[in-house]
């Protein structure tokens, strides 16, 4: 199978010869992570309540260069944002949401917390740290708060590195836990184990499939077709991301935690009405599945703003079981179909969005060549995500581009023309080179 086409030699050279002379040593010495941002084309908004899921990363993301300190010291510098970060991991890490006012969190100056977190969560498992690092964190330009999960990928992209300087043996799935501690209990966010699972899990060209309750995972492969079937797949789409321009930070957004309260709070509904128990644990949504309770219980018993809630959960697990055959077939447009049904589902019964991803996504829905089209996240910010025909994907941006421009004047002159709309490849799992 053909790899992925990031990073490039020359972004390798580069941030090796940046960390060499922040640390004095030879480029030859420094390590570099590689941490890819993902998309979710089906299973959107399930994972917090142990739904099945998809994903695959692509072919951008977070590099991360680094050495060994030589002492407890961790010193970072990024290629976004200004200044220096410095802290020991001989420090004890308190958690962000508390020594920290949440609505005056600052990326331009937190931009460091990240690292703190991914200590944070090494510490809370009883990990004693000695190596600090000195290191070099950069991500593409123009793709931060996007919602293609860049906060995950920076967290596994810190844990790789510490957990290698530090010469510790961590599997994919406990770093899965490791993000989510920094996600959920560093930060605050009550999201799932998508993103992380995703960073950590992938294979270029597959898609994954994880059931978040279990754990369980496996990689889905396009059909064999010959011998050269997997990169004549891979030739066959592409993968665009139109950004809207819209960015704040989800820890301060009110909406994503309260659609998962009220996700929990439908379950719990539910199974207590149906099955005779009170419920209160995160696997409200894998219990539904298990007692196959079905939407039209939750017609019946839920008031309609929970009820949404539930079709969303419900259809969308059907979608992803549709999509993961899709697939498997090479029937790109009927996984498109799904794809698109699913943001529709997030709009309609999530009641996720903001009307400049919707219109965005409407018109990617209108591009040459495109199979589906969704709003990449809880759609409050960032981007939207396409799969399309890779003959079209250049055709195509250009149509987005010119249409988003009509809509929302403002917000696309605050976006790059050259990166407002970028078409990518799929990625491989994080890793460390």
């Amino acid at each position: 199978m053909a790899e992925s086409s990031w990073p490039s030699e020359a972004q390798l050279n580069g941030i090796r010869q940046i960390v060499s002379e922040m640390a004095g040593t030879g480029s030859e010495e420094v390590r570099i992570v590689v941490s890819p941002y993902r998309i979710c084309p089906l299973g959107a908004h399930i994972d917090h309540q142990g739904g099945t899921v998809s994903a695959m990363t692509i072919n951008k993301g977070i590099l991360l260069g680094f050495v060994p300190s030589g002492d407890t010291q961790v010193i970072l510098r990024s290629g976004q944002f200004k200044g220096e970060c410095r802290f020991r991991v001989d420090e004890v890490q308190c958690s962000w949401k508390y020594a920290t006012d949440a609505s005056k969190i600052d990326e331009e100056s937190d931009w460091g917390s990240y690292a703190r977190g991914a200590l944070y969560a090494l510490q809370s498992r009883q990990n004693s740290l000695a190596q600090g690092i000195i290191g070099y964190i950069i991500g593409p330009e123009g793709m931060d708060s996007s919602g293609l999960s860049s906060s995950a990928a920076v967290g596994v992209a810190y844990l790789l590195a510490l957990e290698t300087a530090n010469n510790l043996t961590v599997s994919p799935e406990e770093n899965i836990e490791y993000d989510r501690l920094i996600e959920n209990e560093f930060w605050g966010l009550r999201n799932g184990i998508l993103d992380q699972s995703a960073i950590l899990l992938s294979s270029y060209g597959c898609l994954l499939c994880m059931n978040c309750k279990t754990k369980e995972h496996n990689l889905i492969h396009l059909p064999k077709l010959g011998e050269n079937h997997e990169t004549e797949w891979q030739e066959a789409y592409k993968i665009l991301l139109a950004f809207s321009g819209l960015k704040h930070n989800l820890t301060v957004h009110p909406g994503y935690n309260h659609r998962v309260v009220e996700c929990r709070e439908a379950a719990t509904v539910l199974l207590k009405k149906m099955v005779g128990c009170p419920v209160t644990s995160t696997d409200n949504g894998y219990r539904l599945m298990k007692e196959h309770l079905t939407i039209r219980d939750a017609h019946h018993i839920l008031e309609p703003n929970l009820s949404k809630r539930a079709e969303h959960y419900f259809s969308e697990n059907m979608r992803v079981s549709k999509g993961l055959e899709a697939w498997a077939s090479g029937r790109f447009k009927d996984f498109g179909m799904l794809i698109s049904e699913s943001g529709l589902s997030s709009i309609q019964n999530y009641e996720c969005g903001s009307e400049p991803l919707i219109q965005l996504r409407e018109i990617l829905l209108r591009a040459p060549g495109v199979y589906g089209a969704r709003f990449s996240g809880a759609g409050f910010r960032g981007c939207c995500v396409a799969l399309v025909d890779a003959g079209h994907a250049d055709e195509a941006a250009s149509f987005v581009r010119e249409e988003y421009n009509k809509v929302q004047p403002e917000l696309a002159r605050q976006l790059n023309h050259d990166t407002a709309v970028m078409i990518c490849e799929a990625g491989d799992c994080a890793r460390v080179i």
